[in-house]
């Protein structure tokens, strides 16, 4: 089984990228949020959950601890295998997917691209009731959510330094800061980043 691979990112793409562990190229299925922190040549360390089907052997894997146990719990829901999960966890960041389990927030569920009504509260009566408080965000959750927010907005073209000074800008306007969403810091940063170079 296994469980964690240490290697160069040979290919990459949204959801499917080739790490090389000393020749070996292994396909690594994965979400958005672990391809933002991926580097086409450099070296990486992803979680990885091994699943056997009779006819292949397929690896998904995340940039956190965490992400691959949301992942695994996702597995343990009626009618839900790797490859929805895999898309629940595209459509959603982890964190988000969590804060919407905790309060049973069927309305936020059913907005991930491919979740209807029936699997929304499936989701939340079998990851709710079993995990509960189980199903808690880390400080080092709070801090990916920032490093993902600067590896978009770099892609974009942004430079550190700004993005750092937008987001120290937008914590002191938004009151509820933590609780936004990755999609939401991207167009709230997003928003301060294109006022400043108005003014400028």
């Amino acid at each position: 089984m296994i469980a964690q691979l240490r290697g160069e990112v040979a290919f990459k793409s949204p959801t499917l990228s080739v790490i090389d562990c000393q020749g070996v190229g292994y396909e690594v299925f994965h979400t958005p949020f672990t391809a933002e922190q991926l580097k086409l040549s450099q070296s990486v360390v992803l979680f990885v959950h091994t699943h056997m089907r009779e006819d292949a052997l397929q690896l998904f894997g995340f940039s956190s601890q965490d992400e691959r146990q949301i992942f695994r719990e996702l597995l343990k829901v009626t009618s839900v295998g790797p490859k929805l999960a895999l898309s629940i966890l595209s459509g959603i960041s982890h964190q988000d997917l969590i804060l919407a389990l905790q309060s049973k927030d069927i309305a936020r569920l059913q907005k991930i691209p491919g979740i209807g009504k029936k699997t929304a509260e499936r989701l939340s009566l079998e990851l709710a009731d079993r995990m509960g408080s189980k199903l808690s965000l880390s400080s080092s959750d709070k801090v990916s959510k920032e490093t993902e927010l600067e590896s978009v907005l770099q892609n974009l073209g942004y430079q550190k330094n700004e993005i750092q000074k937008a987001l120290q800008s937008l914590k002191t306007k938004e009151e509820n800061f933590k609780d936004l969403s990755l999609e939401a810091l991207v167009k709230n940063t997003l928003g301060v980043l294109n006022q400043t170079s108005r003014a400028n």
